[in-house]
């Protein structure tokens, strides 16, 4: 009688721990199911993120715009002379950055009278590079009273700068400063031929001109 009730007991608790495990299974497997809904939210924001940050960085890389240019006669205004440019560089066109790296050769053709290389004398001048990029500008390729006030706008296929240019004497001192622009397309069309290329308070003139992205 005794061997029974025992073996009746043993069977209780047999019973008793295998329900519970059953049940502690049943639990963690609603636990892992509960967890998976959070776990693919956490992984889904990280790719989303992951993505942007990707596009964000193509973006900036995608604005940066590289040309290069050789403009043999820049001229127009009165007594301005006339000079000689070549180069390039690339500048970025994203707000953050906003950056440029150009420079190149530079030489007076004639004597510069006036206006911001006033003083530059025909086969001084040796190099400029940039000391600014600029969104817009606002020029004349001669100065007349009657010419057109024309805009140029930094783009894909136009870059307005202010300039640093030097004289040989002059060491890294920059002799004269001045914008310029540089473009793809014709500034002024009011003005006879293919304008393309302006030197503040010089005039304008005709470049082979390239730009790349």
């Amino acid at each position: 009688m005794i061997e029974f009730l025992n073996r009746r007991a043993m069977t209780r608790v047999i019973e008793q721990f295998s329900s519970g495990e059953r049940n502690r299974q049943r639990e963690g497997s609603n636990r892992i199911r509960s967890l998976n809904p959070i776990r693919v939210l956490v992984a889904t924001a990280a790719m989303s993120l992951m993505t942007l940050l990707g596009a964000t960085a193509a973006a900036a890389a995608g604005s940066t715009v590289g040309f290069g240019f050789d403009a043999g006669n820049v001229s127009g205004f009165p007594s301005a002379g006339a000079v000689a440019l070549n180069g390039g560089g690339a500048f970025n066109l994203a707000p953050a950055a906003g950056s440029v790296h150009a420079g190149g050769g530079f030489s007076c053709t004639a004597d510069v009278g006036q206006g911001f290389l006033g003083g530059c004398l025909q086969g001084e001048g040796v190099r400029w590079d940039t000391d600014e990029l600029l969104a817009s500008t606002r020029f004349k390729c001669t100065g007349s009273v009657g010419e057109e006030l024309k805009s140029a706008v930094t783009d894909d296929d136009t870059v307005v700068l202010n300039a640093d240019f030097y004289r040989a004497g002059d060491a890294n001192d920059e002799s004269f400063r001045a914008q310029m622009i540089v473009s793809t397309t014709d500034i002024a069309p009011d003005i006879p031929g293919v304008q393309n290329v302006w030197v503040q308070s010089v005039g304008c003139g005709t470049a082979v001109v390239h730009f790349g992205a």
